[in-house]
Formats: C-alpha cells, structure tokens, sequence
C-alpha cells in the first residue's frame, strides 16, 4: 500500500466513524488511538536502542 492510499484509508476510516459516533465518543477513540501511537513508538524506540547497544534483535515477548 502506498503513502497516498494508506493516508486515503485512513481519512475514510475516520469520515465513517464521525458518521457512527457522538462527539463523545469520538473523543475516546481519537485518545485511544493517541496512546496506540505513543505506545508503539516507545516500543519501537526501546527496540532500537536495545538493538543499538546490545545487538539484541528479539521482537516480540521480552
């Protein structure tokens, strides 16, 4: 999937629940997929800095 198309998906997902939801709730998403982000970035930088130091290329449980 291309930049364009994932960023289209995206702006379609995000159209549809605005549909779906109250302004309420539409809150609780957004913040619920703020911190997915900031989750998988942390861990994603964790990775790299372990990976850095160590050469330790495990991905998964740990």
């Amino acid at each position: 999937m291309s930049p364009c198309e994932l960023t289209a998906l995206i702006t379609a997902v995000a159209n549809g629940l605005y549909h779906c939801l109250s302004p309420w709730e539409l809150e609780v998403v957004a913040a619920i997929f703020d911190q997915l982000g900031d989750t998988l970035g942390t861990l994603a930088a964790q990775a790299a800095l372990l990976e850095a130091r160590c050469g330790n290329t495990e991905n998964g449980a740990g």
